[in-house]
């Protein structure tokens, strides 16, 4: 019988090393992604069995052509089939779009959407036949416009689509797909992204830890959407209440003033 493995991406900090942390405790055996092998290997050596297994470390930038056919090329060599699919790995950019670089903007796309598209797609037959599932790390901004860093709000909304698209196909073979989606969260990613945490980060985040916990809990009860933080989860609510125009000018005056 094949052995199993939870495949998660953008694994080498913050949420992404998080959710190894948890799937590995909970028994999976883990096959961890991202750009920085000396992160992942430190990772790897902490976790050591405590899963399912030793785990698999596959350094490569999904930005990269190329970079989706090596994981899946150094899966097959390890002679594993993904059971369940965790895609963790992107990155935001701050600051009007017009003004930042184009090519970091489209390598925002390359990772957030395409990668992400590229694996649910590849190894869907194997999550199939394991009736294993798909944890999508979206974002809260991806129920919104997003002045200020627009490809990113953007890239976000095509997750939480698409996360709940392939939900409804993958249904009937057993698949479960879900997407989280987190508020500001104390990580890397606000210094990659170029802006510091204000007050809404102190008001809303939850640590990452926790947000990993919730995402596996979700996952495997099957929701479809998981919005960790009692603030998090009133922002679907509230968008309701007020016009598509006012929530845009609001997110432009409140976004564009940390310039």
């Amino acid at each position: 019988m094949t052995e199993r493995v939870t495949l998660i991406t953008g694994a080498s900090s913050g949420i992404g090393a998080e959710l190894a942390r948890v799937f590995a405790a909970h028994g999976h055996r883990v096959a961890i992604a991202a750009r920085r092998f000396d992160r992942l290997t430190a990772l790897a050596a902490e976790l050591g069995s405590a899963g399912g297994g030793p785990p698999i470390v596959i350094a490569c930038d999904l930005g990269q052509p190329g970079a989706c056919d090596k994981i899946a090329a150094e899966l097959d060599a390890q002679g594993v089939e993904v059971e369940y699919l965790v895609n963790n790995a992107g990155y935001g950019v701050f600051g009007e779009a017009i003004k930042k670089d184009r090519a970091e903007q489209l390598g925002m796309i390359d990772v957030n959407i395409r990668a992400l598209t590229d694996l649910s797609l590849r190894f869907a037959s194997s999550l199939i036949r394991h009736r294993g599932g798909i944890l999508n790390v979206g974002s809260v901004a991806g129920f919104l416009p997003g002045p200020g860093m627009a490809v990113y709000y953007a890239s976000k909304a095509y997750v939480v689509s698409f996360s709940e698209a392939l939900r409804a196909e993958l249904a009937r073979s057993g698949v479960r797909v879900t997407a989280l989606c987190p508020g500001p969260v104390p990580t890397e990613f606000q210094d990659r992204a170029g802006f510091q945490p204000g007050f809404d980060s102190a008001v809303l985040n939850v640590s990452p830890a926790k947000v990993a916990k919730l995402g596996y809990r979700g996952l495997m009860a099957n929701k479809r959407i998981v919005l960790p933080g009692w603030g998090i989860r009133l922002v679907p609510f509230l968008l309701r209440l007020f016009p598509r125009g006012f929530i845009l000018a609001a997110v432009a005056g409140f976004q564009l003033r940390k310039r």
